[in-house]
């Protein structure tokens, strides 16, 4: 099988498992992923083989931009949204294709679904990029490195055309999602250390990557979260069940940095359900299907830096993506805590337009 059929598998999850509050694969949401899957694997057979795009996007055109600074043009602040994973692959193909039509339609939507955590007050920018597919999550993390350069690269070309035409001096939002988080902090680590960049970082969300003292060491302009309120920094976590012990994002033997999104604090005290303002299940429209208060707690596990998730099961919860074993919540990391994310990126801009009149009234 190809693994282009991934793509499907991936969009059936979101749209219906994740839509439908993730509890289990029922008979009617197995038959529309099966259905769905073979019609994919039909289209597979004769699109299978096509190479990625040679040549470099022109971010100049609209059309190479899932958005291009959707917003209110009086807007406080602009956000920069790296998307997921949403390409499944195939046997020699390791990056999306932007003459792909149907990954650039589930690239929109993963988008959208993520989108109403960040577009308060605020312009949107997402561009389309030649990410790397799912089956290079495969691979060791050495030979997976090329093919997520070539997708950095793609977004390294989008950003500086964003700062150069767009930006305009606005604060910033860096924000991602697995893939996309882990290209975020690239991002950080190449084009942040320009005191003037920094100077417009509110923060930048990098869920579902990790994060480790020794890359803060290494790149002493990046600080990690410590409160909820804190500007100019990392916030990052991983959700997965008590009993894991590896995963991509988290490999056996690697501490992550963390910060909890229902207390907002970094140490591994508890925090209870009651602190969760709701868990929202979203489709590929962006709208809220299902929104669940006091869905459940979380505590930061202190040996790896993840965020054990408490309230939830595996089997309520699956994994759903053949590279994670059943409770890894990595599908969920924005639908769990989705009311307090939002809160939260409008407590970080309102704490960085504060500081800035306060500076600029000096």
């Amino acid at each position: 099988m190809k693994r282009s059929l991934m793509t499907v598998l991936t969009m059936a999850l979101l749209l219906g498992l994740l839509s439908g509050c993730g509890r289990g694969t029922d008979e009617s949401t197995a038959a529309q992923t099966e259905a769905e899957a073979s019609a994919t694997e039909e289209a597979a057979g004769e699109t299978g083989d096509q190479e990625s795009d040679s040549s470099d996007p022109d971010y100049s055109l609209p059309d190479t931009w899932a958005y291009m600074g959707e917003g209110p043009e009086a807007a406080s602040a602009d956000v920069f949204f790296i998307c997921p994973t949403v390409y499944g692959g195939d046997e020699d193909v390791y990056n999306m294709s932007l003459d792909d039509e149907e990954a650039k339609a589930s690239f929109l939507g993963a988008t959208n679904m993520e989108k109403g955590i960040y577009d308060i007050d605020a312009r949107f920018y997402a561009p389309y990029y030649r990410q790397a597919g799912l089956n290079v999550y495969e691979l060791t993390a050495e030979e997976r490195e090329p093919y997520l350069q070539f997708a950095y690269e793609d977004i390294v070309l989008a950003f500086d055309y964003y700062m150069e035409h767009e930006n305009d001096g606005r604060p910033i939002i860096l924000a991602g999602f697995s893939q996309g988080a882990d290209l975020c902090l690239r991002l950080l680590k190449d084009k942040f250390e320009d005191e003037s960049l920094q100077d417009q970082l509110i923060a930048c969300y990098a869920i579902g990557w990790s994060i480790t003292q020794e890359e803060l060491d290494a790149h002493p302009w990046m600080h990690f979260a410590e409160k909820e309120n804190d500007t100019g920094v990392i916030v990052a976590f991983n959700s997965e069940a008590e009993s894991i012990t590896d995963s991509v994002m988290i490999p056996e033997g690697t501490r992550t940095l963390c910060i909890n999104p229902l207390s907002w604090t970094t140490d591994s005290t508890p925090a209870d359900k009651s602190l969760n303002l709701g868990a929202c299940f979203t489709n590929y429209d962006g709208e809220i299907t299902t929104e669940i208060p006091e869905l459940t707690g979380a505590y930061i596990d202190s040996e790896r830096g993840a965020l054990k998730v408490t309230d939830v099961t595996p089997e309520e919860y699956p994994a759903n993506l053949y590279i994670f074993e059943d409770g890894i919540y990595h599908l969920y990391d924005y639908q769990f805590f989705y009311r307090n994310l939002q809160e939260n990126v409008a407590a970080r801009t309102a704490a960085y337009l504060e500081a800035a009149a306060l500076k600029e009234a000096a």
